[in-house]
């Protein structure tokens, strides 16, 4: 069984092409997603292509992803950080 806190999302630590390290929310980190995946719908990955609307395409990313790249040498990176023990 696994730990439920294992799946607590307090914030996201947010790394981007030429910007400094960023901490975000799970909602600020949602709405930045939507934003990427709507500028870049016809250049997702396939997987998140196949999905119908744009906030289940967020969701999955968030939940089964953790980098996207956004044209060649840029990129997106989100890791889940709990901010107490």
């Amino acid at each position: 069984m696994s730990d439920s806190l294992m799946f607590n999302n307090d914030a996201y630590v947010v790394l981007e092409t030429d910007r400094p390290e960023e901490l975000l929310t799970p909602v600020e980190m949602f709405d930045k997603l939507k934003k990427i995946v709507i500028k870049f719908a016809d250049d997702l990955p396939i997987d998140v292509q196949r999905i119908a609307g744009v906030d289940e395409r967020v969701q999955y990313l968030l939940d089964t992803s953790c980098e996207l790249d956004l044209a060649p040498g840029e990129y997106l990176q989100w890791y889940v950080v709990r901010l107490e023990k």
